[in-house]
């Protein structure tokens, strides 16, 4: 377990926000709140997992972990030198190239010479177990096909901090177990990572500390057991509330 006041974090995130324009009329453009107020550390060495329901700004979160994007809010305050890979379903691929040509750019990407990439391409190629595919363009993969050579690529590029969107559950059986055993390697080799994942084995498992996003503020961070408690018991809350709204709206209907 990392103890966070024993030791300065490598990365810092103080009030963090981020909006989206959603412009109809120039005039009257839309603040769209992915994120609004969030706030967390990441130690050397720690596996951090981010849970939360879907839509509440997780991916986004990653995105700016990676620096992808800027905040409109607030400050992330990282360690000098420091490269952070994405491995995501959502991002990260060019669908027109080849996986192999796609290999070369995402670790050009994160700066690695061309030569370097090229020579482990060999190694990312049997870990995704794509084979010839890899020769086609990425647009006539499968998902789990993508998260195969994304987790290969990110795991043999060997970044400071590995950044996972939800992709440890997708794949066979076969490959997802492969997945989590490579994981379970990086995590005891000291390496930063941050997961985000539905899966409470994965999380309880993998995680040194978890950080709740709920409605793009962080709710809670702590111990996973501890967390994940606090937010499947607002999960059962909120699945009372709406069950008595959809009843109380009936009710109001039938007397009409």
């Amino acid at each position: 377990m990392i103890n966070g006041s024993a030791e300065q974090p490598i990365v810092a995130l103080e009030n963090v926000g981020m909006y989206y324009a959603s412009i109809r009329r120039i005039i009257n453009a839309r603040r769209i709140w992915a994120l609004k107020d969030v706030s967390l550390k990441l130690f050397a060495g720690e596996t951090l997992g981010i849970i939360g329901r879907n839509g509440v700004g997780k991916s986004t979160l990653l995105l700016m972990l990676a620096g992808i994007i800027e905040p409109d809010l607030g400050t992330i305050k990282k360690g000098p030198g420091l490269k952070a890979s994405l491995l995501s379903l959502q991002a990260g691929f060019v669908g027109d190239l080849t996986g192999r040509k796609n290999i070369i750019l995402s670790g050009m990407f994160l700066g690695l010479p061309r030569r370097s990439i090229k020579a482990k391409i060999p190694e990312i190629i049997e870990m995704s177990e794509l084979g010839e595919v890899i020769d086609r363009p990425v647009s006539t993969y499968s998902a789990g096909m993508k998260a195969r050579l994304g987790f290969s690529i990110a795991v043999q590029i060997d970044p400071d901090i590995l950044l996972i969107d939800e992709v440890l559950s997708v794949g066979d059986r076969s490959f997802q177990q492969k997945s989590k055993a490579i994981l379970h390697e990086i995590i005891s080799s000291h390496k930063s990572v941050v997961i985000v994942s539905h899966s409470p084995e994965i999380l309880e498992s993998l995680c040194d500390r978890l950080v709740w996003i709920e409605d793009g503020v962080s709710k809670a961070e702590g111990e996973p057991d501890d967390v994940l408690r606090m937010y499947y018991d607002f999960l059962e809350q909120r699945k009372d509330k709406d069950k008595n709204a959809v009843q109380n709206a009936a009710q109001q209907a039938g007397q009409t």
